[in-house]
């Protein structure tokens, strides 16, 4: 199993912006195979950090989903109203 986590410090006059995007994201990804899970969190701490947590059910299916046309049109749309993006794949160990 493949873990993504992806956190993207928004700017915060573009906050409702970024979540019209991230939900059409979060709807169209959940229904790809492979995907186990896929959320969107908002930091407590501090409203301008989003994070999607991601499961996939192996690296061909995140390559895929990192291919799809959603992906591709509204990740880099996402990005333009943030300061920053960080991400994290991940290996389950135990």
């Amino acid at each position: 199993m493949i873990k993504v986590v992806v956190k993207f410090f928004v700017k915060e006059e573009m906050i409702e912006e970024f979540l019209t995007l991230a939900d059409e994201l979060v709807r169209q990804t959940r229904k790809e195979m492979g995907c186990l899970s896929y959320e969107l969190v908002q930091d407590v701490d501090n409203p301008e950090i989003f994070i999607i947590i991601e499961e996939w059910g192996s690296e061909e299916a995140l390559i895929l989903h990192k291919a799809s046309g959603h992906f591709t049109t509204l990740v880099p749309m996402m990005l333009q109203l943030t300061d920053k993006k960080e991400t994290s794949v991940c290996k389950t160990l135990f």
